[in-house]
């Protein structure tokens, strides 16, 4: 499957050229890129073969019929993904030990929430989830992520860039994971300095540029319109 996201914080893989968090490319499509760029080291290919999907094109939505992940449990969940799992580079919980993962996000003591949720140990799902046991404030950003995020296609940093700003100890909001996510340290000191949104998507814009002349060359459907 690919997201209908293009727009977004890029990543790094060692020894690559940068990707978006979200790639857009079917795995067949990203699986040839990988082969096309040469991105496996010692230049070695992959032997891929793949089945067209008669009928399909990138702009088509549809539910799937199975879980990506344990913690990937409604299609909400898989629209907020590449914004909220930013967090966990972050002391903000994304509802991982509850029912509702990737669909909320708090913490405990978090002063401009009004959603309480309390994560546990869930078999085959959450082991020791981050504030287990611990009552936490936040927000319920299902519908958010039903109508805003699928619709508008782009990454949403409001909640990142808010919930820095209101937590207490800003100088451990960010844990080390998070440059790993972002794919550099660049986006951590963007929202440290309180940079706008506008100027952090100017920032992506070249890379984000050269990414989709790449993946054009690659697409086996339909591209978005």
């Amino acid at each position: 499957m690919s997201f209908p996201v293009l727009e977004k914080k890029f990543s790094s893989f060692v020894g690559i050229d940068p990707i978006p968090i979200v790639h857009g490319c079917t795995l067949a499509e990203f699986a040839q890129m990988i082969n096309g760029e040469h991105w496996l080291t010692n230049n070695l290919q992959c032997d891929v073969k793949y089945i067209l999907c008669d009928g399909y094109k990138h702009a088509d939505l549809y539910d799937l019929p199975i879980k990506p992940s344990p913690n990937l449990t409604t299609m909400s969940a898989v629209y907020l993904y590449p914004s909220l799992g930013l967090f966990e580079g972050t002391e903000v919980s994304v509802g991982r030990g509850t029912d509702k993962p990737f669909e909320i996000i708090g913490y405990p003591g978090f002063k401009n929430g009004t959603y309480k949720f309390t994560p546990v140990t869930i078999p085959n799902m959450a082991k020791n989830p981050p504030y287990e046991n611990k009552e936490c404030t936040g927000v319920n950003v299902k519908h958010f992520g039903d109508v805003y995020i699928k619709n508008t296609k782009a990454i949403y940093l409001y909640w990142l860039k808010g919930l820095y700003s209101d937590y207490p100890n800003k100088e451990k909001f960010f844990t080390s994971f998070f440059d790993q996510l972002a794919g550099t340290s660049t986006l951590r000191t963007q929202i440290k300095n309180n940079i706008g949104e506008d100027a952090i998507r100017l920032g992506w814009a070249d890379d984000l540029k050269k990414y989709k002349a790449t993946r054009k060359r690659y697409l086996l459907y339909e591209d978005f319109e």
